[in-house]
C-alpha cells in the first residue's frame, strides 16, 4: 500500500542511539509479547523485564530469543540489581545477567539505602563488562518530594562519569514517583534545570508510562526524545505522538 507523502517530523532509523523507545514487560504472556514484537519491532528499540519479573517469568528464555530475531536488545529492571545487592548477592547478578548474555543492565537506587556514590562505584565496576542504564530518582513520592532538581544534576553528572551510556529518570510504571509528582505530572522544576544543566537530552532516558507524560516529553524535547517503561499496548500510539499523528502533538514542529 502506498503511503500518502506528509511531511513529518524525522525519525533515526534502528539501529539508533536517540529517539529510543524502551518497552517494559510486566509479565506478559508469550504470544501477547511475540505479537506485540513481530507487528511494531521498527519502533522498538529495548524491552525491560520489569522489577523482578524475569525470577517468575516461565518462558523469559524464549522471550529473550524472539528479541533477538527481531534485532531488539533488552535489559532487567533496577529493581532487581537492588534486590541482589540488598541479599548481599551481587556476583549471583553478574552471572545471571551473564547466563542470559546481556549486553545491557540497570543499576538503580530507587529502593534500596545506597548513595548514589555509591552506586556509581557499581556502575564504574559493571561499565567493563556491560552497558549500563543508570537510573536516577527515588520510587518513594514523598522521598521524591523532598529531592531537589540540584541533586538530580549531581547525581546524573556523577552516574555519567562513572561510566553510564544513558541515564534513566525514574518514574515507576505508574508515573507516580521519581521525576513525576503524586499527581502523575512532572516535576517542571527538574525538567527546567536538566534543560539548563547543559547536559545532552541524547543522554538520558525518561522514564514515560503515561500518555499525558510521553506528550510532554515530546512537546518539550522534539520526536527523538528517549522514552521508557513504555506498556507493550502503546508501542503504535506512542509512535503517531512522535510523528505528530494525533492531536495531542498535531503542531509539533516538523
Amino acid at each position: 500500500m502506498m503511503k500518502p507523502e506528509l511531511i513529518l517530523p524525522a525519525r533515526e532509523v534502528k539501529p539508533r542511539d536517540k529517539g529510543l523507545t524502551v518497552l517494559i514487560d510486566n509479565g506478559a504472556p508469550l504470544n501477547l509479547f511475540k505479537d506485540t514484537i513481530n507487528s511494531a519491532s521498527d519502533y522498538i528499540d529495548f524491552v525491560k523485564f520489569g522489577w523482578g519479573t524475569s525470577l517468575v517469568t516461565t518462558f523469559i528464555q524464549q522471550k529473550i530469543d524472539y528479541l533477538g530475531v527481531h534485532n531488539v536488545e533488552y535489559f532487567f529492571g533496577g529493581t532487581l540489581f537492588e534486590k541482589f545487592l540488598n541479599k548481599d548477592k551481587i556476583d549471583d547478578f553478574y552471572n545471571y545477567c551473564k547466563q542470559f548474555n546481556c549486553n545491557y543492565i540497570e543499576i538503580s537506587n530507587g529502593t534500596v539505602a545506597l548513595s548514589n556514590t555509591n552506586k556509581a562505584r557499581f556502575i564504574r565496576d559493571f561499565a567493563t563488562e556491560f552497558t549500563v542504564f543508570s537510573e536516577v530518582g527515588n520510587k518513594d513520592a514523598s522521598k521524591s518530594r523532598d529531592q531537589s532538581s540540584a541533586e538530580w544534576i549531581e547525581y546524573i553528572h556523577e552516574d555519567m562519569e562513572a561510566g553510564a551510556k544513558k541515564v534513566i529518570t525514574e518514574a515507576r510504571e505508574s508515573g507516580t514517583g521519581g521525576i513525576c509528582q503524586e499527581d502523575g505530572k512532572v516535576r517542571t522544576d527538574i525538567f527546567e534545570q536538566l534543560t539548563d544543566s547543559g547536559i545532552s537530552f541524547e543522554q538520558l532516558i525518561f522514564e514515560a508510562p503515561t500518555k499525558a507524560m510521553q506528550t510532554f516529553f515530546i512537546q518539550q524535547v522534539g520526536s527523538n526524545v528517549n522514552l521508557a517503561n513504555i506498556p507493550l499496548s502503546d508501542v503504535i500510539s506512542l509512535e503517531t505522538l512522535r510523528l505528530g499523528l494525533r492531536s495531542d502533538t498535531f503542531y509539533l514542529d516538523v
